[in-house]
């Protein structure tokens, strides 16, 4: 691949994960702090239009980029179309105006994630060495929209509707800059339109192995705590006097970029179940730190707690992909990718996202103040069950682990 298409490929990733960081960590405390009379209820339900996005996404880039039109041009549309929702979401004082909104927004914006690895892997000759090198850039994308969202005291000053002023920007610069990527034609023009295809339901056979059934079933369970660290984590910071917490969560990513680093080691010494389980135990942890730690003297815990998102995300989602890519075998690879992903981002999350407002609606306890302690104990202990009952009941079997067909 050349220099100047590796540049292109990294300012777009770039761009794109700084939109989505740009407003998305503190979509909580927008909702509560800038839309009259917002409950925490609908702090869930904002946050569930990335999981009804995640179900729609495979439509669009199923049907319309892999067989109508080339990537980059409805990557482009998107963003434009974006940039202009965003900067009206901006200005907005009432819930029932924002959520429509919003959901108009994230049916267009999950495609996109779909359709930058797409431009991507298309001009690479080896995707398995090269597009981690172009991926990275779009978490320093989402720790730079935190960094500064926590520098310029934006939560603070309680002046949210810029971060979604700062993602219209960058979306109406990457919606430009996408018309002048590499032509990404379809790649299934005239090919007959496949649902199952699509939503990966082809591999919905590999669920007779009973290993990776667990897995699955495990995966759909341990997504449900992992919605309240998306909903309310930045609301709970903000609430308890962390100053730029924003800022601090970027440490998150952070922590995610060195793991990915080290990951292939620590593969190679402890194998699948132990990597997933190390995942699972993290984010007991973290939510177990959360519930105990303050601003004062268990500050720490709240950081240990943040920086725990490496282990959380990559030692159980990306295991879990490397998991599936290997039961899968070279039928269904694609497939199988798209199917756990509905699963975790579409039903898993879609779950959590409804239950945890109301829970924590449930234990507010003044205008402006909850019972965070028992709160961060309810994820912890949904984690908990999810990790004992996969220790007890996973086998992974280097033998026969390709599902047959």
């Amino acid at each position: 691949m050349r220099s100047a298409v590796r540049v292109q490929l990294s300012f777009m990733m770039f761009l794109e994960f700084f939109i989505w960081g740009a407003w998305f960590v503190t979509l909580g405390t927008f909702v509560l702090k800038n839309l009259q009379g917002a409950t925490d209820t609908q702090v869930g339900y904002a946050f569930l239009t990335q999981s009804i996005g995640a179900v729609i996404a495979p439509f669009i880039v199923g049907i319309i980029a892999d067989r109508f039109i080339s990537a980059q041009i409805i990557l482009g549309v998107i963003h434009l179309a974006g940039a202009a929702l965003l900067w009206i979401c901006s200005g907005m004082t009432s819930y029932d105006s924002f959520y429509p909104v919003l959901l108009v927004y994230m049916i267009l914006y999950m495609p996109t994630l779909a359709l930058v690895n797409s431009i991507s892997f298309r001009q690479m000759s080896d995707p398995s060495k090269e597009f981690s090198f172009i991926r990275v850039f779009g978490t320093v994308g989402w720790i730079i929209a935190g960094l500064l969202i926590g520098w310029l005291q934006w939560e603070k000053t309680n002046s949210l509707d810029l971060t979604f002023k700062m993602a219209a920007g960058a979306s109406l610069l990457l919606g430009l800059f996408s018309f002048t990527l590499p032509k990404t034609p379809p790649a299934k023009k005239g090919t007959q339109i496949s649902v199952k295809e699509i939503l990966g339901l082809d591999a919905i056979r590999m669920l007779k192995n009973r290993s990776y059934l667990l897995f699955f079933l495990a995966s759909i369970a341990i997504c449900i705590p992992l919605a309240f660290y998306y909903n309310f984590t930045n609301p709970f910071l903000n609430e308890i006097g962390m100053n730029a917490a924003a800022g601090k969560q970027s440490m998150g990513q952070m922590s995610e970029f060195l793991f990915m680093l080290v990951m292939p080691l620590f593969f190679a010494r402890l194998g699948v179940k132990k990597m997933l389980a190390l995942g699972m135990l993290a984010w007991v942890v973290r939510y177990t730190l959360f519930s105990f730690g303050d601003i004062d003297a268990n500050y720490w815990m709240l950081i240990v707690g943040i920086i725990l998102h490496g282990i959380c995300y990559d030692f159980f989602f990306v295991t879990g992909q490397i998991y599936t890519d290997k039961i899968a075998g070279e039928e269904f690879k694609s497939s199988a990718q798209g199917f756990v992903t509905l699963a975790t981002y579409g039903v898993g999350m879609l779950i959590g996202f409804i239950i945890s407002g109301p829970i924590v609606d449930a234990y507010k306890t003044g205008a402006n103040s909850h019972n965070w302690h028992t709160i961060w104990l309810i994820p912890a202990g949904i984690a908990a069950v999810v990790l004992v009952l996969f220790m007890l009941f996973f086998r992974d079997s280097n033998k026969n682990t390709v599902v047959k067909h």
